[in-house]
């Protein structure tokens, strides 16, 4: 009787074991299945960048996006219905997020040669990697295997990405609620080193800022003229964007934290990071020692990569990435 218990709890491990391999990503995951499958994605976002430098900021907030919502799963990707709106259509993603085309163009061309077998959130995770990479930071090996997920729901959106207003213990709270440090939320703020943003996302600080109906006093003010310049109070055209780190938009450089540091962090969410010590420190350790912070950004860039994810039998790999099967 003993000899049978233990060999069932022997089965157990094993079997618990098996699934908990069956759950990781792996490095070179497409290697056998689908050989060309990160060089074609590389191809693709290296075409985009050619005619627009700003996409790789799109595709590497694409991820983030992803990821922050349900997990890696793709699902910001799928479009609305009658019946449903789509993650890619909540305020936090409409009209902000782009970059959709540029994951269209590499399924296709990876559905030719390689007919259902790479994930649309696969190739999500790869293209930001790539992204980085043609920007100037660090390339890193991408564990993949990540499936589809079915569901995408705007309200879901709203509730989990954090929007430019929260300050850094509401960070802190929304990134652990993701498996992620506060020193890796401060690590990958350092996005905002690329990229744009709508002038609706901060023209709070600058004319309607608490109680004061005046600006944000933690905000430079030769920087509050020049974005009044830019953002003039009372314009409706909400498609108005304006460079996140105007010094070099286009480079993953720890400019970012230099802008933190000089009061020039463009929104809330960026300048509350020198309002607590922690965060403050390695604020200067990032801005101090850019190949720390790159050596940093490329392993909470894996960890992001990995939240929630869907694998084995879970989930599908989508014929259109915009689309469910």
């Amino acid at each position: 009787m003993k000899l049978i218990r233990n060999s069932l709890v022997l089965v157990a491990v094993l079997l618990s074991l098996g699934l908990e391999l069956e759950a990781q990503l792996q490095v070179g995951y497409y290697s056998d299945s689908c050989g060309l499958a990160e060089f074609v994605i590389k191809d693709e976002v290296r075409n985009a960048f050619i005619k627009d430098r700003g996409i790789a900021a799109g595709l590497l907030r694409m991820h983030f996006h992803d990821c922050f919502v349900r997990g890696c799963d793709g699902s910001v990707l799928i479009d609305s219905t009658s019946s449903n709106t789509a993650e890619k259509d909540a305020p936090p993603n409409n009209p902000s997020l782009r970059g959709f085309e540029v994951i269209d163009n590499a399924k296709a061309r990876l559905e030719s040669v390689c007919k259902g077998v790479v994930s649309c959130a696969d190739i999500v995770a790869f293209a930001a990697r790539d992204s980085i990479e043609i920007t100037g930071g660090l390339g890193y090996d991408v564990p993949a295997g990540r499936r589809d997920g079915r569901i995408s729901l705007a309200s879901e959106a709203l509730a989990n990405l954090p929007p430019p207003t929260f300050d850094v213990n509401q960070l802190t709270q929304r990134f652990a609620s993701k498996g992620l440090t506060q020193e890796e939320m401060v690590t990958l703020s350092g996005a905002h080193t690329i990229g744009r943003s709508h002038c609706t996302s901060f023209t709070n600080r600058l004319y309607n800022f608490s109680t004061t109906n005046s600006e944000d006093p933690a905000l430079d003010a030769s920087y509050a003229a020049m974005l009044k310049q830019q953002c003039p109070q009372g314009n409706t055209n909400t498609n108005l964007v304006v460079p996140m780190n105007p010094s070099s938009p286009f480079s993953m450089d720890v400019g970012y934290y230099a802008d933190v540091l000089a009061n020039r962090g463009l929104f809330t969410s960026d300048q509350t990071l020198l309002t607590n010590t922690a965060t403050a420190n390695q604020v200067n350790q990032n801005a101090g020692n850019p190949m720390l912070w790159r050596n940093k950004f490329a392993s909470a860039m894996v960890k992001m990569g990995s939240i929630g994810v869907l694998t084995g039998n879970a989930g599908e790999i989508r014929a259109n990435c915009r689309v469910i099967n």
